[in-house]
C-alpha cells in the first residue's frame, strides 16, 4: 500500500522538475522535452506536479489542452483513489 504513495510522490516531483527544466531549455533555446512526454507524466499520475510546474514556472499556460489533460487526470486519480479507499474501507 505504501508503494502507491511513494510512486505518486516521486512521479509528481519528477513532473514538476521536468516542467522547470523544459522552461529553462526554452529560455536558452536548447533541445526541449517533448509535449507528449510532459502530458504522459500527467497520465501516469503526475498531474499535481504538472499543474504546479505550469503555474510556478509559467510554462505551457497558453496551451489549453495541457490544462484540460492535467485537470481531467487529476479528477480521475482523485475519484479512483476515493473509490479504492471506500471499497476497502480505508476511509
Amino acid at each position: 500500500m505504501m508503494y502507491i504513495y511513494y510512486y505518486f510522490i516521486i512521479i509528481n516531483i519528477l513532473s514538476f522538475i521536468l516542467y522547470g527544466i523544459d522552461k529553462f531549455k526554452a529560455i536558452i533555446n536548447k533541445r526541449r522535452i517533448s509535449e507528449k512526454f510532459l502530458l504522459l507524466l500527467a497520465v501516469f499520475g503526475g498531474s499535481i506536479g504538472s499543474l504546479l510546474g505550469m503555474i510556478i514556472f509559467r510554462h505551457k499556460t497558453q496551451k489549453i489542452y495541457f490544462f484540460i489533460v492535467n485537470i481531467v487526470m487529476l479528477i480521475i486519480y482523485i475519484l479512483g483513489g476515493w473509490y479504492f479507499l471506500w471499497r476497502w474501507k480505508y476511509i
